[in-house]
Parts: structure tokens; C-alpha cells; sequence
């Protein structure tokens, strides 16, 4: 399923600190386009009965079933795209001929 490394860990603990999201888990979701490409995003949410709820790295998440192949093997990262510019990033898995993402290659920054 998808992984969240300790960098995102750490700054969606930070924003779960925010009285707005109180008893809110974050929601992790993720669709096909026509085109084929992957679209992923969060945000917290309060849980559905069909939800899957996994802890991730010491981090409760929520995943709708329509998400779930859409999620495996990615990776939620939390970095610096450019000096100043910090922002969550969603890591597509790869093959072993393609070689490991790069963030800011066919990886998909969320907003």
C-alpha cells in the first residue's frame, strides 16, 4: 500500500495540531484520468463506512476502495522543490527499468 516517509509524518502531525481538523483522519485518495495519468490528493476527513483505515507510519489515513489501486506503491513525501518552496509530493512506484522517481519527475506535487 502506500508509504509516508518520516518527513511527511512529521509535518502531518504538525497540521494535525490545527483545532480545524480535530476527530478529522486525513484522507488519502487518488483517480485515473482518460489520458491515463494519476491524480492524488489529501486532506482530512471524517471516516466512511466503506473506508479502509490503516496507520501508515505512526499516521492514521483513510483510503475509499475506488482509491486503493491507485495507491499501491506510492510514496507521500514531504520536500523542498526550490529554496523556500516546501510541499507534499506523491512518489508513483516504478519498475526496475525505469528507475526511482525523482521528485519533480512524473511525480505529482499536491496542493
Amino acid at each position: 500500500m502506500i508509504k509516508i516517509t518520516d518527513a511527511a509524518a512529521a509535518q502531518i502531525r504538525v497540521a494535525n495540531n490545527n483545532p480545524d481538523v480535530f476527530e478529522m483522519i486525513l484522507r488519502i485518495a487518488a483517480y485515473q484520468e482518460d489520458d491515463g495519468s494519476v491524480n492524488y490528493g489529501m486532506g482530512f476527513d471524517i471516516e466512511r463506512e466503506a473506508d479502509e483505515h490503516l496507520i501508515v507510519n505512526g499516521i492514521a489515513i483513510l483510503i475509499a476502495a475506488s482509491s486503493t489501486p491507485y495507491l499501491q506503491g506510492v510514496t507521500l513525501d514531504f520536500v523542498e522543490m526550490s529554496p523556500g518552496d516546501l510541499r507534499f509530493i506523491f512518489i508513483p512506484p516504478y519498475s526496475a527499468e525505469d528507475g526511482p522517481a525523482e521528485p519533480g519527475d512524473d511525480a505529482a506535487a499536491a496542493e
